[in-house]
């Protein structure tokens, strides 16, 4: 089987939905499982329901009402029919979604978060397997739900391997086009967890891995992965092979096109994952698998914004040794920053976090009682594998750098704009 994941930007509106049929009419489409993520920016969209949710707002039901009227919208575009089975399905997951809010009794804000983001992708999941049967391709629509097990960590589960390839093993038809959600699993109660903000290319790989599939393609509005995001820079090139060591590492200093648990399971098994284009999608992307490194060899950019930068200093003058740091690392975890940087010295010990569930001002309270306290935040971490002397310049003109950390291959600076 062949893997290929579509993500929101693919599917926004009526003619990013007809152009997913036209790039499986040109690629194929036999022996295809598809993972959707939600259209557009419906997920920021029920983020805004779950916010409202939670403050109890008047403004809670126009919330639900603009999902609604969104994909509606599209619906009526892709369909004449107004008695349409789309619509019949379409109204009983908003209907789940209305009375998930009314009857909810959890005051636990990431389980909630997860059974009502997930609506996204149900619903657009459900759109697009309609839209393909419309068109003569046959459809199995999979709740995602039922074969990616996990456990009960909301917001950002640990999949079950065992259990979560049993099941894919066992109930997937591998003759018919499969579509199926991204992002989402299920824990033993079946309530809806996330694997986390793009969490969509990871479910590729988990279905690849249970599947033992040729491979995995991603599909997005660029040629490919590139050594440097266009959006912060000019003259960004093509990367046409990575090596799954080298892409690993790229992930995980926050590369945006590929997320950083995907790699692992494709790699166990030696599955190449393309990165290719919806627009011209005959074009070759990029392809990562076991081979050179990098091909062609040069310096790639990383950027990660709105980060905070950490300082710790003992207060007595005292070293600041393993235990100290040790506790450090715990308080991190308990309050889930997640950490991308860490530079320590005798009495000192700093660190760049990325403060995702907003728990830094709990967290520097705690440090406030043992360490002197410092930090700065919106600061921008930059990453340059393969780095060069003419790198380096390009990311230090117009900003103060407030860290700068070199190893062999990778330079890190954390910078704030002049």
């Amino acid at each position: 089987m062949k893997i290929f994941k579509f993500g929101g930007a693919s599917i926004k509106d009526v003619d990013g939905i007809r152009n997913v049929h036209s790039v499986l009419k040109e690629v194929g489409f036999e022996n295809v499982l598809l993972v959707v993520s939600a259209m557009g920016k419906t997920t920021n969209a029920l983020e805004i329901v779950v916010s409202n949710y939670f403050e109890k707002s008047p403004s809670l039901l126009a919330s639900i009402q603009e999902v609604k009227k969104y994909h509606n919208q599209i619906a009526m575009s892709l369909f004449e029919d107004e008695e349409h089975d789309v619509f019949f399905d379409l109204n009983n997951h908003f209907a789940d979604l209305e009375y998930f809010i009314r009857s909810n009794k959890s005051p636990n804000y990431n389980f909630v978060y997860d059974q009502i983001v997930s609506f996204g992708e149900i619903i657009a999941t459900t759109l697009l397997s309609h839209f393909m049967n419309l068109m003569n391709i046959p459809t199995q629509w999979l709740d995602v739900r039922d074969f990616i097990k996990t456990d009960s960590n909301y917001r950002d589960a640990e999949v079950d391997w065992e259990l979560t390839q049993k099941t894919i093993a066992k109930n997937i038809k591998k003759n018919t086009l499969n579509i199926t959600q991204g992002f989402l699993g299920s824990d033993e109660n079946h309530f809806t967890t996330t694997l986390g903000r793009e969490g969509s290319d990871y479910t590729a790989a988990i279905f690849a891995y249970c599947l033992n599939a040729e491979s995995v393609t991603i599909w997005k509005d660029v040629p490919g992965v590139m050594n440097a995001d266009p959006r912060y820079f000019e003259n960004a090139t093509l990367l046409n092979q990575i090596s799954y060591r080298e892409a690993i590492e790229l992930a995980f200093y926050g590369a945006s096109v590929i997320h950083p648990k995907t790699l692992q399971p494709l790699q166990k098994k030696e599955i190449p994952l393309y990165v290719k284009s919806f627009i011209n999608p005959t074009i070759p992307g990029t392809c990562v698998s076991k081979g050179v490194d990098l091909e062609p060899l040069l310096p790639c950019y990383i950027v990660k914004k709105n980060q905070l930068l950490l300082s710790l200093s003992s207060i007595d003058f005292s070293f600041i040794m393993e235990q100290n740091i040790s506790d450090i690392f715990s308080l991190l975890h308990q309050y889930k920053m997640k950490v991308s940087l860490i530079q320590n010295s005798a009495i000192s010990f700093s660190v760049c976090i990325e403060d995702k569930f907003v728990n830094f001002t709990t967290l520097k309270a705690i440090l406030s009682k043992k360490f002197k306290v410092s930090y700065n935040e919106n600061v921008s971490l930059y990453t340059i594998r393969h780095f060069t002397e003419e790198a380096l310049k390009r990311i230090e003109k117009d900003k103060t750098v407030l860290l700068k950390q070199f190893s062999r291959e990778t330079l890190q600076l954390i910078t704030k704009e002049n």
